[in-house]
C-alpha cells in the first residue's frame, strides 16, 4: 500500500509539474484541476488518496496577487469620463501590463458600480462613467475586451458587482429612464443622500442574481466578487427607511436587524448556488469590512477590537454564516489598518479571520490599503504585512486598495514589493 501511494505522488506532483510548465507558456485561461483529478483518480480509486490528491493540488496552487480596478468615480478606470474606446482600452492595457510588471496575477475590476454596466445588460444601462452619459453605448464591449487582454497575460478577470447601490449622490433623477431605479421606483430608498435597490423586498434580490447570473452565462470571468456595501454604512441621525417592508415581510424575526440580515443570507444563497449551477469553475467571494464583530458585542466569536462598524450589527453582513454554510469560495476582509492599531490590530484581525478561514475551510485573501500608505509612519509597513500573511497557511494572498494607489509608487513600496515577497 505504501509503495501504491509513493507512486501515486509521485506521478500527481510529476503532472502539477506539467500543468505549471504548460501555463507558464499558454496565454489563454487555465482551470484544468477537476480534471487533473479525474485523470489521477482512474489510476487509483481508493477515497483516502482522494484526499491526498486534493490537498496536493491545493498546497500548488499560486499566491493571489490581485489589486482592485474601481470604477465608481472614475476612480481607476477609466480614468475619466468621456474618452474614446480607443483611449480606454490603451489605458486598460497600460493597466495590465503594470500588474504583470509588478509580478501580480488578479484584477478586481467593478463592472456595475451604480446599477449600470461595462457591458451590453438585459438589467442595466451603459455606465455613465465610460461616456459621460448613462445609457450611451460606448462603441464597444469593454468587459469582453478586458477579460480578453488580461487572460491574453495570464491575469485573472474577477467581475466586481455592486448589488443595491443606484447613485453616488441624488435620487432616480440621475438615472438614464431604462435604469432600474426609475423603472421599479417602488423597489427604490433614499438615504445618506443617496439612491439604493431595499433589500427587503424579495423581488430586489432575486433582480440582483439574475444580473449577475447573465454575466456568468456570457463572459468567461474567473470570479464574481462584492465589497462591503450591502445595507449602506449607517448615517448618524438617520434611520434606514424599510419599516413598512419589514411589517409586511418580516413578522416572524425577533427583530428589524435579524430581519435584514436574513435578506442578505437569502442573496448570498441564492447567487451561490446560481453561479455554481451555471458554472462551477467560476469563484464567488466577498470582500467585507475588516471586523465581523468586537470581543466586548460577541464574547465567545468575537475579534479583540474596537472597531465602531461591525459587520453583523451596522452592515447587516453575516459573514461567518456565509462561510459556516459554504455559500462563499473566499473571503477578503479589508483590514485597512496598522499593526499595533489600538481600534483595530492589522495583526489580531489576520489571525482571527485565519481561524474562522481554517475552521470553514474558506479560502482566505487580505484586502489591503495600498491607499494609506502615503500616510502610515512606517514605509515598510505594506510589505510587512504581506510577509506576516504568509505566515498562515490558511492566507492564499492578497487584494490592493487600489490600483491608481500602487501606480505612484508612493514611499517605494511597489517597488519593495517587488523586489521583496512578489521577487518570485
Amino acid at each position: 500500500m505504501r509503495r501504491i501511494l509513493k507512486a501515486f505522488i509521485l506521478f500527481a506532483v510529476l503532472i502539477l509539474g506539467a500543468v505549471n510548465l504548460y501555463a507558464e507558456h499558454n496565454t489563454d485561461n487555465f482551470q484544468d484541476e477537476e480534471e487533473i483529478l479525474k485523470i489521477i483518480d482512474s489510476y487509483n480509486n481508493d477515497s483516502s488518496n482522494l484526499k491526498i490528491q486534493k490537498q496536493i493540488l491545493k498546497n500548488g496552487k499560486k499566491e493571489l496577487r490581485g489589486v482592485w480596478v474601481a470604477s465608481v468615480i472614475n476612480i481607476d478606470w477609466p480614468s475619466k469620463k468621456g474618452l474614446t474606446a480607443d483611449q480606454q482600452k490603451r489605458e486598460f492595457i497600460s493597466v495590465l501590463e503594470n500588474v504583470k510588471k509588478w509580478n501580480m496575477n488578479a484584477v478586481f475590476v467593478q463592472i456595475k458600480p451604480v446599477g449600470d454596466a461595462f457591458y451590453p445588460s438585459r438589467y442595466a444601462p451603459w455606465s455613465e462613467y465610460l461616456t459621460g452619459t448613462q445609457g450611451i453605448n460606448p462603441g464597444y464591449d469593454p468587459l469582453k475586451f478586458m477579460i480578453e487582454e488580461a487572460h491574453k497575460r495570464n491575469i485573472e478577470f474577477h467581475a466586481w458587482f455592486n448589488p443595491y447601490r443606484l447613485t453616488m449622490g441624488g435620487g432616480r433623477e440621475k438615472l438614464s429612464r431604462d435604469n432600474i431605479g426609475n423603472k421599479r421606483p417602488d423597489w427604490t430608498v433614499m438615504y445618506g443622500g443617496k439612491l439604493y435597490l431595499n433589500p427587503g423586498i424579495p423581488e430586489v434580490n432575486d433582480y440582483v442574481v439574475d444580473s449577475i447570473v447573465e454575466v456568468v452565462k456570457k463572459y468567461n470571468i474567473d470570479g464574481v466578487h462584492m465589497d462591503d456595501y450591502f445595507y449602506p454604512y449607517k448615517v448618524k441621525g438617520q434611520e434606514y427607511p424599510d419599516n413598512e417592508q419589514y411589517r409586511k415581510y418580516g413578522k416572524k424575526f425577533s427583530s428589524i436587524a435579524d430581519w435584514r440580515r436574513n435578506n442578505i443570507n437569502k442573496l448570498i444563497e441564492k447567487l451561490y448556488k446560481s453561479i455554481k449551477k451555471e458554472n462551477r469553475s467560476v469563484m464567488f467571494g466577498i470582500s467585507p469590512f475588516g471586523v465581523w464583530r468586537n470581543i466586548s458585542t460577541d464574547p465567545v466569536r468575537g475579534s479583540r477590537t474596537q472597531a465602531g462598524v461591525q459587520n453583523y450589527d451596522d452592515l447587516y453582513a453575516d459573514i461567518l454564516h456565509w462561510m459556516d454554510k459554504g455559500w462563499i469560495d473566499y473571503v477578503a476582509p479589508q483590514i485597512y489598518w496598522v499593526r499595533g492599531f489600538r481600534a483595530a490590530d492589522y495583526s489580531i484581525l489576520v489571525e482571527w479571520w485565519s481561524k474562522y478561514a481554517k475552521k470553514t475551510n474558506t479560502d482566505l485573501y487580505i484586502g489591503q490599503a495600498a491607499y494609506k500608505v502615503k500616510d502610515w509612519s512606517n514605509p515598510n509597513e505594506l510589505v510587512e504585512q504581506v510577509r506576516l500573511n504568509r505566515r498562515y497557511s490558511e492566507i492564499k494572498g492578497s487584494i490592493f486598495f487600489s490600483y491608481k494607489s500602487l501606480l505612484p509608487n508612493p514611499k517605494n513600496v511597489t517597488l519593495k514589493l517587488l523586489n521583496g515577497p512578489y521577487s518570485e
